[in-house]
């Protein structure tokens, strides 16, 4: 085994021909090696992901064995893949929220389907191994404790409360605080103080991500959270419809002029597929794809029409879980890696101080 093939430049400079497919940078200057062993020509390697729902995890990690399986001497590559879910930097200590990212999912208009696509994205990251929080945001139609079968919070410890927890999310809603069908009727200063207090009034403890489900258009409660917390970004969801397609271009609009980083666009029910394996486009065509285009934002996915998203929804268990080899779900899930992804390129536009990496051997 030659001293030289597998000096440490010579294991750098091959690692840097790995790039992150999403970030579009190598691995090493993006922080992502940690560990370096190498032993008899077997070399080990631990790569840490800025999300465990990283769309390429399987795409980087053998790029990394085809990298250094080139050098000479080189036998065996084992690669140990970790995950790290980057921060986007911005300060939220005055809330005392140890929150990485922050992410509004919104709509120009009610019926859409958006609270349902919280709750499953929501669920989606957390069954990828990080820890989520759901905010249900939507004051006037607080269905997420329905959509995940939970209908109450836990006993009240210490000074705040305990979110109630289902699927590995971390969940609050006013829905646990008012009785069943009976209507809000706030105006926007009562409207803001129950934001500021789902954010600083609960006990959320450390999460990569919050999710916050926002009422539908442009009305007191976006304004409302972008004044309380700052957001990595929001998540636009749309029919393909025209009309749905034009409110939902006012939401985008409305969060850049909040200069909130748009993140994406979702397309939901997009087509009905029918028994005989055509497609109905019920609402139309391509209508998301087309406001992402226009609108300069990734176009994150669509998501098909299926009864089972509605059973789940009905029953307090997302289709995500449910149902995890359906359409939708797997739609749901890819959507929610991608959306991972783009937070971490979000994230990662500020630099961060490298960390410290043990080579061994």
């Amino acid at each position: 085994m030659s001293a030289n093939a597998l000096s440490q430049e010579a294991l750098f400079s091959a690692l840097r021909q790995v790039k992150d497919p999403e970030l579009g940078r190598d691995i090493v200057s993006l922080n992502m090696v940690r560990r370096l062993e190498v032993d008899d020509g077997v070399v080990t390697v631990e790569i840490v992901l800025t999300t465990p729902a990283c769309p390429l995890r399987d795409q980087i990690q053998d790029d990394v064995k085809a990298a250094l399986m080139a050098l000479p001497g080189v036998k065996e590559v084992r690669v140990n893949l970790q995950a790290n879910v980057a921060t986007d930097g911005r300060i939220r200590g005055s809330l005392q929220l140890p929150v990485k990212n922050a992410v509004a999912v919104a709509s120009g208009k009610g019926g859409v389907g958006k609270t349902t696509v919280a709750v499953n994205l929501a669920v989606a990251l957390a069954k990828e191994g990080a820890t989520v929080g759901l905010l249900d945001a939507d004051i006037y139609g607080p269905n997420v404790p329905t959509m995940l079968g939970v209908d109450r919070l836990p006993p009240f410890q210490g000074e705040k409360l305990q979110p109630a927890e289902a699927f590995g999310v971390k969940v609050m809603s006013i829905g646990f605080l008012v009785p069943q069908g009976k209507p809000l009727i706030w105006r926007g200063p009562m409207l803001h103080s129950a934001i500021r207090q789902f954010l600083s009034d609960v006990a959320w403890g450390e999460l990569d991500y919050l999710i916050i489900d926002l009422p539908p258009g442009t009305g007191d409660a976006p304004l409302s959270l972008a004044q309380s917390i700052p957001l990595t970004g929001a998540v636009i969801v749309t029919l393909p419809q025209a009309v749905s397609v034009e409110d939902a271009a006012r939401s985008l609009e409305m969060f850049r002029e909040l200069n909130v980083p748009v993140l994406g666009v979702i397309e939901n029910m997009s087509y009905l597929e029918l028994p005989d394996g055509s497609r109905m486009d019920v609402f139309g065509q391509g209508g998301g794809e087309k406001l992402a285009q226009k609108a300069g934002v990734p176009f994150l996915g669509n998501i098909p029409m299926d009864p089972m998203v509605r059973v789940g929804g009905d029953h307090g268990s997302p289709v995500v879980v449910a149902k995890p080899d359906s359409a939708p779900a797997k739609a749901l899930k890819e959507i929610a890696r991608r959306l991972a992804a783009q937070i971490s390129v979000t994230a990662l536009q500020a630099e961060r101080p490298a960390p410290k990496i043990e080579i061994t051997g």
